[in-house]
């Protein structure tokens, strides 16, 4: 049997404790530990983007990260993206966009999209399509993530 850690960390903006094994990733705790299922495995390699959340504001894909790495970080999953029971812009923009499919990927390029419109509000297509190419879509296509991406963009904006 191995040896618990004790992690204490920062979720979607509530402090959260809990025990894991030495060689748990972030995804892992958080699907089967803490039932934060939003975030997907997809390849649990690192290559697909599914589990992408942020670490401290950075965009990670949490297969990748141990759990015991996040001590005294502050984490955001999909579902901190939601504010006060409203979709973010973000996830209305996708739902009106028809920007998502089989939802595998869709948490991955939210939370993705979240961070770069965190740092650069008004980006371009291309700076879209760069920052997300980490982010693997199967069923839609991409034009229509980079549109409500882009649309998104310009309701923040307005809003401010």
């Amino acid at each position: 049997m191995t040896k618990k850690t004790h992690v204490t960390t920062t979720i979607n903006g509530e402090e959260t404790e809990f025990l894991c094994e030495p060689r748990q990733s972030l995804l892992e705790v958080l699907r089967e530990v803490l039932d934060l299922t939003g975030s997907k495995e997809g390849c649990n390699n690192g290559n697909c983007g599914a589990c992408t959340v942020l670490l401290d504001g950075l965009p990670v894909d949490s297969c990748l990260v141990l759990a015991v790495e996040t001590e005294g970080a502050e984490i955001t999953t999909i579902e901190g993206i939601a504010q006060q029971g409203h979709l973010h812009p973000l996830q209305q923009c996708f739902l009106e966009g028809a920007a998502l499919q089989c939802g595998i990927c869709t948490p991955g390029f939210i939370v993705g999209a979240k961070a770069l419109l965190d740092r650069n509000p008004d980006p371009t297509e291309e700076e879209i399509r760069f920052n997300l190419a980490g982010n693997l879509c199967r069923c839609t296509g991409y034009d229509k993530i980079v549109r409500s991406i882009q649309e998104a963009a310009d309701r923040l904006q307005s809003a401010t």
